[in-house]
């Protein structure tokens, strides 16, 4: 899934054991992208498993987490900004909060089929 506010530019699904990173598209609005094609936007499905590294310090401070976490991607239902992760402690943010330059690499991918994939709600 990709966030509302990233419907204009070109996407592609994530893929699992390929690194990404957050970037801030010219619309202000925080995703992910390909190093090698940042144009585009990459569109986490629900539940995806992510290992992010580069963690910001204030991030770290306010949710207790260090660094590099392996945390889960969700919708988030409340805000302007509905892309985010679940830390394993249960805390969630936005990419928004995340901010770019953090990168993630995809460890776990849904094992559904492509149909279920498509349908399957974020919550």
């Amino acid at each position: 899934m990709c966030d509302y506010s990233l419907e204009t530019y070109r996407s592609q699904p994530a893929q699992e054991g390929v690194s990404y990173e957050t970037r801030r598209f010219p619309s202000h609005s925080i995703g992910f992208v390909d190093p090698r094609n940042v144009s585009t936007a990459i569109c986490m499905a629900c539940d995806m498993r992510l290992k992010l590294e580069g963690i910001p310090r204030q991030i770290q401070s306010a949710y207790g987490v260090t660094a590099d976490e392996v945390v889960t991607f969700v919708n988030l239902e409340t805000g302007t900004y509905h892309d985010g992760v679940r830390f394993a402690g249960g805390s969630e943010i936005t990419l928004r909060q995340l901010g770019p330059g953090v990168k993630a690499r995809v460890i776990d991918a849904l094992k559904a089929s492509p149909e279920l994939r498509e349908t399957a709600d974020c919550v």
